[in-house]
């Protein structure tokens, strides 16, 4: 009898400590959800009314066009055309999105995180330097040249970046595990904030000089 009970305690504790285990909240699909009482100013927490199943068409599945290339001409070198639910509705829910990246020769897509996927990467064309930087203490340089047919992995979150090293075009294509993976590029939201982060913060933070920090917010 003890023995049954003993075993019994055993499977429910394990019970409980998977159950909890596996409770969590869900990922977010924007930047913030402001708890609201009123429902008549409430939107659902991804953003996104679902169509009548029965409404659907092939289409709602269905994105075309990104066989054409995009222009690079900009001051980084670079295109990111990303497909996410605001332009492929059949996304909605599926936590996932797509990404045509063109690069110029020595374009870069500058360091910048995903706050909400991780991004997975394949190249098609050129010969790209990517790399990522893993968190504090240790702000680790993951860093690699691919090739054609290579594939490489960023971590959600992390900061990272692609820069084509090579005299011709490059091309690749990402996949991110999110339906609205977000993007945050490092310098246009310290420099280029909107209001302007105060001079005298960012200049102790990057240990820059007060006039350098003001050409810089001047320039993003």
């Amino acid at each position: 009898m003890t023995k049954l009970f003993t075993c019994l305690l055993t499977v429910a504790l394990l019970a409980l400590a998977s159950s909890l285990a596996s409770a969590h909240d869900p990922s977010s699909l924007q930047d913030f959800c402001v708890a609201v009482n009123n429902s008549n100013s409430a939107v659902f927490v991804n953003g996104k009314f679902c169509k009548d199943p029965k409404l659907t068409t092939v289409d709602d599945f269905f994105f075309p066009g990104l066989d054409v290339p995009r222009s690079t001409s900009n001051q980084v070198g670079s295109n990111v055309t990303l497909i996410n639910v605001d332009k492929f509705p059949g996304l909605n829910t599926l936590g996932i999105a797509l990404a045509r990246v063109d690069y110029a020769p020595y374009g870069l897509n500058p360091p910048h995180i995903h706050p909400r996927a991780t991004e997975i990467q394949t190249i098609i064309e050129g010969t790209l330097l990517v790399g990522f930087v893993t968190s504090n203490l240790d702000n680790r340089l993951i860093t690699k040249v691919l090739n054609k047919g290579d594939v490489f992995v960023f971590p959600m979150g992390l900061i990272h970046f692609q820069f084509n090293i090579g005299e011709t075009n490059a091309l690749a294509f990402s996949s991110l595990s999110s339906q609205n993976p977000g993007v945050i590029t490092i310098a246009n939201a310290t420099f280029g904030s909107n209001p302007p982060i105060n001079p005298d913060v960012l200049a102790k933070t990057f240990q820059l000089d007060k006039n350098v920090v003001n050409y810089l917010q001047q320039k993003f």
